[in-house]
């Protein structure tokens, strides 16, 4: 079965084309400025060739319009038709209490992802606009939709719900939903398979580190808690999003700036974050230069706070399932930034967790266990594959059709 991937943003599209009988990756790229100047194509071939491609791309189904050209294109493409794709993945960001699986894509299905769109208004649109396209393009292929939040439907109503009057709850669904669920469960399914341990029966604590970032307690194979809440705005400081912020904070610099709820949403999820506390950027490895080769002191105090942040998530979720077997660290910056992963497992001591200054420095993109034999709790980096396992559960799903 050949699977194409699609995670469509509000002006990207982010593409794989999987063949699933070796799960191998034929093709993958992006589209980039959907709707404004300068857009443009990026496709890499198997062999990791790079073509890039500029054009008008005026919205999504242009965009998709490109990614099925260049795929069945003589010189670049590696499909001889359209009919050689099986299926459709899609990811979708936000999935309410409707979802805690992924779904094949029906009438009634679309319909619950368009309810949802007040949920996440930056992403579910967009989402729904690759759908769609699919739809008008390949009439009749199998679609099916993988849902950051369908992994943390399993968390009890004492940890997802606010502090907030009940009937808000009833009324607009205002609850903790979390994201990155399908990076969570991989990486800890992998990480225990890789360790021969049973997923079902420990206690895990997966630290999503990227641009986005995001901490899950994970007890007898369940997902029990995670940082970010309604919205990804919440828990880590990440990129450019606050993190966990005093609701009066908001209110009080929305009173005194005199913005309006756009531009106080824009102000906590582009402006805010590393980028906003060390005025440097929003990428951990500038920032990092600026505060160790620079001795820039904002970029020291950003790079303080993200690592109390995560040691903190991971001190409250050990407390929270009473204890804790297997630490992972993936993502971006948990891939590939061992000063990170030193920062906080040597704050970790007090778990009995016996950090490895060898195993870790210079590891980058690389599966590796980060603690010695004797360690009482393990740490280890688990690369993950968001793509794969919506190629994945889209097999599996339109395989029981």
């Amino acid at each position: 079965m050949k699977i194409l991937v699609l995670n469509c943003g509000s002006s990207s599209i982010k593409y794989q084309l999987w063949n699933m009988s070796d799960k191998t990756v034929m093709a993958k790229g992006v589209v980039e400025k959907i709707g404004l100047k300068g857009s443009f194509l990026k496709h890499y071939k198997e062999d990791g060739q790079k073509v890039t491609l500029e054009g008008e791309i005026l919205d999504h189904q242009s965009g998709i319009e490109y990614i099925l050209g260049v795929l069945t294109s003589k010189n670049h493409g590696c499909l001889k038709g359209l009919d050689e794709i099986d299926a459709a993945g899609h990811r979708v960001a936000h999935g309410g209490e409707n979802f805690s699986d992924s779904a094949f894509i029906d009438p009634h299905v679309r319909n619950e992802i368009a309810k949802l769109f007040e949920l996440a208004p930056l992403h579910n649109p967009a989402n729904m606009k690759g759908i769609d396209a699919m739809a008008q393009l390949i009439p009749g292929i199998p679609q099916v939709a993988v849902f950051d939040t369908s992994y943390h439907q399993t968390i009890p109503d004492y940890a997802f719900m606010y502090g907030i009057p009940y009937s808000l709850y009833t009324k607009y669904k205002i609850r903790r939903y979390g994201f990155h669920g399908t990076s969570h469960k991989y990486v800890a399914k992998k990480a225990c398979g890789m360790l021969g341990l049973d997923y079902n029966a420990i206690k895990i604590i997966t630290c999503h580190l990227g641009n986005g970032a995001s901490i899950t307690a994970i007890s007898n194979g369940k997902s029990v808690d995670t940082s970010m809440g309604f919205t990804p705005v919440e828990g880590l400081i990440m990129g450019t999003r606050t993190g966990d912020l005093d609701l009066g904070v908001l209110t009080f610099i929305m009173d005194k700036e005199e913005i309006d709820q756009q531009t106080a949403n824009t102000l906590i999820n582009k402006h805010s974050g590393m980028l906003g506390v060390s005025g440097v950027s929003s990428d951990m490895r500038e920032i990092e230069t600026e505060a160790w080769e620079m001795g820039n002191k904002r970029a020291q105090l950003a790079l303080h706070m993200y690592h109390y942040r995560v040691i903190k998530y991971i001190g409250a979720y050990t407390a929270a399932m009473n204890g804790v077997d297997l630490i992972i660290f993936t993502g971006g910056i948990g891939e590939n930034g061992p000063e990170t992963r030193q920062a906080v497992c040597e704050n970790l001591t007090y778990l009995g967790l016996d950090f490895d200054r060898t195993l870790n420095d210079g590891k980058r993109g690389k599966d590796v266990v980060l603690t010695r034999e004797n360690s009482k709790v393990t740490a280890m980096v688990v690369t993950t594959n968001e793509e794969l396992v919506i190629a994945e559960d889209t097999e599996r799903i339109v395989s029981k059709r």
